[in-house]
């Protein structure tokens, strides 16, 4: 059982980064400090009830004695008590007003004083909880601090050991599966060139003596076999490398409109069928060729109509104007410049007139596709430039001749721009800032038409 190891630096680092949040911990306390000590505006205490005038108010609500006024005798009291008819009701109103204000106000001193005391002890209480507060804070600290450091330390410690440990795994899974594709790979190999064996002993036996003399040998048998097995190793670098069937019918499905209503349409290099499959799904006529046997061999499996040869020698016996369309995918980069020349020149000859021809290939201006692609290929002779092929075609007879681009290199994995900031600044460093990011924006838009652009491509022509 292993043990859980963490070294001298990640105990440093440990103690630093929690040295660095311990900092940054007492820094905001302090300003927490700072903000609660320092009285807001509204703690203030309310100004005192004012009962100044209190004592005048009860002297002097009262306007006529409660017996009511002294109105004398003679006429001028005839003439007060006249008078006093009309007045004193109101004067008698007033009083009652006086004497409510003056009981209302008299109850409601010792109220208002009673509030203005308890708002003041209130809000010295509420400053005595601030500083209790503060207090506490600043008494857990320490043990906050020393509980962290302990689990805390301990955890990171668990942490950084899952996390080699984690590593570790996925270096040794990422083996494990890549041991997996390799013994798939050879075991896949293997299978299949005991299959190619196998129909090679079958054809012998099934010919009986209608065998050459010399193909009877020891030696010419087993060339023959070996013949079959070298066919079947280039089958498996097809299925691992170019892409499962799926992909290339879905590659190759934007050429079918091109030979709409044609008949007799030869894929050169038919390879595992996938176009044939488009043509005989979309009513057109077609046949493949093959110098691979085993290729042939896979789609005869499908039911598609096939043959093994040689391109040249098979379009020279073919009659002239005998065929309605040349279809050929990832082939012509297979081939030497002279048979290349020699085979679009027959080419011309065997197909109707309005006929199509359509020749894919990679494209060398695009590096990732020949670095990545090209040159994986043991078989590649050269690459073709478009403007090379394109040319090729229309030397050949060959008119209204262009270039298709297909297979786009992913836009997320190419090289990203970088953004400009945000807000308008006028500054110099902005606008250099500004420019800089212009031209790296301007270089990485080359780089990427450069190292990724379209993958392949097809010179097509048309026989007139």
């Amino acid at each position: 059982m292993s043990k859980a190891a963490i070294s001298s630096d990640d105990g440093a680092h440990l103690t630093w980064t929690r040295e660095a949040a311990d900092r940054e911990y007492n820094r905001k306390l302090t300003e927490l400090d700072t903000v609660i000590q320092t009285p807001p505006e509204l703690s203030k205490p309310p100004s005192p009830f004012d009962d100044s005038q209190v004592s005048s108010i009860n002297e002097q609500w009262q306007l006529v004695a409660p017996e009511g006024p002294n109105l004398g005798t003679g006429w001028c009291g005839r003439l007060n008590r006249l008078v006093w008819r009309f007045v004193g009701p109101f004067i008698q109103r007033q009083q009652s007003f006086n004497a409510a204000i003056v009981d209302h106000v008299n109850r409601n001193v010792s109220s208002a004083s009673e509030t203005q005391q308890t708002t003041i002890n209130l809000i010295a209480q509420l400053e005595v909880f601030q500083s209790r507060l503060i207090q506490y804070l600043q008494q857990i600290t320490p043990y906050v601090d020393t509980k962290d450091r302990a689990v805390g330390g301990a955890i990171d410690g668990v942490a950084d050991e899952l996390r080699k440990r984690w590593e570790s795994t996925v270096v040794r899974e990422q083996r494990f599966v890549q041991h997996v594709e390799e013994l798939r790979t050879t075991v896949g190999h293997v299978q299949h060139g005991l299959l190619a064996v196998r129909r090679e002993l079958e054809r012998l036996t099934s010919t009986g003596g209608d065998v050459p003399p010399q193909d009877r040998t020891a030696a010419a048998s087993t060339a023959r076999i070996d013949e079959a097995v070298d066919a079947y190793t280039y089958v498996g670098f097809e299925n691992l490398f170019r892409g499962a069937q799926e992909e290339i019918r879905e590659r190759l499905l934007d050429y079918v409109p091109l030979f709409k209503g044609a008949s007799n349409v030869l894929d050169i290099g038919c390879g595992r069928g996938e176009f044939l499959d488009l043509l005989k799904e979309g009513g057109i006529g077609g046949r493949g060729l093959d110098i691979n046997i085993e290729m042939v061999e896979e789609c005869r499996s499908r039911r598609l109509e096939a043959t093994v040869g040689d391109a040249l020698g098979h379009l020279e016996g073919l009659e002239d104007e005998s065929l309605g369309g040349l279809f050929a995918a990832q082939v012509v980069e297979h081939l030497q410049p002279d048979y290349l020349v020699r085979l679009l020149n027959i080419a011309g000859r065997k197909l109707r007139p309005g006929s199509k021809i359509v020749l894919e290939t990679i494209n060398p201006g695009c590096w990732f596709a020949f670095f990545d692609g090209y040159i994986r290929d043991i078989t590649h002779v050269r690459p073709l430039h478009p403007d090379t092929l394109k040319y090729l075609l229309a030397a050949a007879g060959f008119q209204r001749t262009s270039v298709r681009y297909s297979a786009p290199y992913p836009e997320h994995a190419k090289l990203q721009h970088v953004a400009t900031p945000a807000g308008g600044n006028d500054s110099d460093a902005a606008a250099r800032l500004t420019t800089a990011i212009d031209v790296v924006n301007e270089n990485a838009n080359k780089l990427n038409s450069l190292l990724f652009t379209h993958m392949d491509y097809a010179a097509i022509g048309e026989r007139v």
